[in-house]
């Protein structure tokens, strides 16, 4: 246990030192600053301007951003679906596999689209190389530049910029920071024994003299992009709890830092845009505290095991249960908890095999979509719950209520409510369809109150564009297909909308002066009062669910049944 603690004790050193910097280095990157690669990348940058016929100097407005936002994403998700259906006639494709499904390749193409990643199918047995590269590694890329860009322009926004101009913001993302932060991470990887390769499978004779093909295939690179970008999806159906994926404690901390570093230093990156570093600073720590709240919380729990099966073997063990041994109960719950917090999705575990504390802490994590966030946009969402508390406290004394020295009024709390209130919707009305149907549409494998958390962990999985489930479940389904669509589609462009054209409002707003009675953001008061917020928002909308699903199933195992 000592020793988990100390890998995390690590992990969350490194996280400190580096946030500064590559905080500072995107606010450069974003504000049009000068930078270490300017020249090499600045003439790259307007060839692809030019071949586009971007205005690459030209702000956009706020409807301009959201149309190119939306356009750009349908674009690409036509052509990865095409890629899709047309596999068979595709290159590299050495074990001839077909198209999958209608209702799989949308539901794929969309998930990936969408940044989530949701798998409902094996990836080694389903998916050529050409598919897993050319389309799903391009999404991969393009979905986290998205998010980072709408992610900068609301903070644009904020902070009483323009918003900027996306094609040059989704440019920027991919060619000063995901591109060469991926070359250079899977060159690390490959390093540490993770494969990268065109070669077909691999054909063994085992011991008991049958055949078994040994997937692999250009593993280092997607994965590396898998983690930076807050992907999640695997090149193998293991994820990274397969060998050729994670095979050891360096890849999982090389990992475990790309999945944390671009939401940790995009709030740093905000302070600088702010102009307030002290502001920054107690956001990041506020997060912080929830998340190893969280980590400590699920950790114990894992720790501690099952009772049942320690009451059985009559003695005690961590839960061992879909976990990989090389990595042990703690640094799984680690992941666990990273993995859900940074709306990343990948695992070095199955979470279905979770004691329910875990199951808790992953669950609430993509409910509140705020510790630590996800590419961009969840950084939003920090900073869409500091409006509200805004808001709320400027009722408590009695004044209008000023964020950053712009006042906030009826139209950026109605934005920012349905930001808020979209999420709910996407997991509880689909999940309350489906468990009407536990038999024909549900899949459930797991009955009782761990039944109820594997749909409402799918529903929330698509929603929160994290992916991860609880992988019991029978998710393959016609059903499952299409009905985590909608949950896809609100939970990433709706928010995207909303925040925009509030961020738009935000922009266009006049400065007023600051008072005595001017409340400051940047006190460990008002931070605190934020942290509440957030708790008391996020456990009071989705606590039926938290009830009826870890909380009593907690209670179930701790009653000896």
């Amino acid at each position: 246990m000592a020793q988990g603690f100390l890998q995390i004790g690590l992990t969350l050193c490194i996280l400190i030192t580096i946030t500064p910097f590559f905080g500072k280095y995107i606010a450069r990157v974003f504000l049009g600053e000068r930078t270490l690669f300017d020249s090499v990348l600045n003439p790259i940058e307007r060839i692809i301007y030019i071949l586009g016929g971007v205005r690459w100097k030209q702000d956009m407005t706020c409807w301009q951003y959201i149309r190119a936002v939306l356009g750009s994403n349908f674009l690409m998700g036509v052509v990865v679906y095409l890629i899709f259906k047309y596999q068979g006639y595709l290159p590299l494709n050495p074990m001839n596999f077909q198209a999958p499904s209608w209702d799989l390749a949308l539901h794929t193409t969309i998930s990936f689209l969408t940044n989530t990643d949701q798998q409902h199918y094996i990836p080694e047995t389903t998916l050529s190389y050409f598919s897993q590269t050319a389309a799903l590694g391009f999404l991969m890329f393009t979905s986290a530049a998205t998010g980072l860009a709408v992610g900068i322009a609301f903070i644009r926004g904020l902070t009483g910029r323009p918003l900027g101009n996306f094609y040059v913001d989704i440019t920027r993302a991919i060619t000063r920071i995901l591109l060469p932060i991926s070359f250079v991470g899977a060159i690390a990887l490959i390093i540490s024994g993770i494969p990268q390769t065109l070669l077909a499978p691999e054909i063994v004779t085992t011991l008991e003299g049958s055949t078994q093909y040994i997937a692999r295939g250009p593993v280092a690179s997607f994965e590396m992009i898998k983690l930076l970008g807050e992907n999640g999806g695997g090149f193998f159906a293991a994820n990274s709890a397969h060998p050729f994926e994670n095979p050891n404690g360096a890849s999982n901390l090389i990992e475990m830092i790309a999945m944390l570093s671009i939401p940790a230093a995009l709030i740093y990156t905000y302070g600088l845009f702010a102009k307030n570093i002290k502001q920054a600073w107690l956001l990041w720590w506020m997060v912080c505290v929830i998340f190893l709240i969280l980590v400590g919380i699920t950790a114990i729990g894992e720790y501690q095991g099952n009772p049942l099966v320690n009451a059985t073997l009559g003695f005690e063990q961590p839960n061992l249960e879909g976990k990989e041994i090389r990595f042990g109960s703690i640094m799984t719950a680690f992941w666990a908890v990273a993995t859900t917090a940074t709306m990343t999705g990948a695992v070095n575990g199955m979470h279905d095999s979770l004691m329910s504390t875990g199951g808790f802490s992953t669950l609430l994590n993509m409910f509140l979509q705020i510790i630590w966030g996800g590419q961009g946009t969840g950084t939003a969402y920090l900073f869409i719950y500091l409006i509200i508390t805004v808001f709320l406290t400027g009722l408590m004394v009695g004044r209008t209520p000023e964020f950053l020295r712009r006042k906030i009024e009826k139209r950026e709390i109605v934005l920012a409510s349905v930001v808020l209130l979209i999420h709910p919707i996407a997991v509880l009305i689909p999940s309350a369809i489906t468990l009407y149907f536990p038999q024909t549409l549900a899949g459930i494998t797991n009955p009782g109150f761990h039944g109820i958390s594997q749909v409402v962990y799918e529903y929330t999985s698509a929603s929160a564009n994290n992916g991860s489930g609880f992988e019991g479940l029978a998710d393959g389904t016609l059903w499952w297909n299409l009905s985590t669509i909608p949950s896809l589609l609100l939970g990433r462009y709706v928010p995207i909308i909303a925040m925009l054209l509030l961020a738009d409002s935000m922009a266009h707003k006049q400065t007023v002066p600051e008072s005595p009675g001017t409340l400051r953001t940047d006190t460990l008061l008002f931070t605190s009062v934020t942290a509440g917020v957030i708790l008391i928002l996020g456990v009071l909308t989705f606590f039926p669910v938290l009830a009826l699903g870890p909380i009593a199933e907690g209670f179930k195992i701790a009653g000896g049944s």
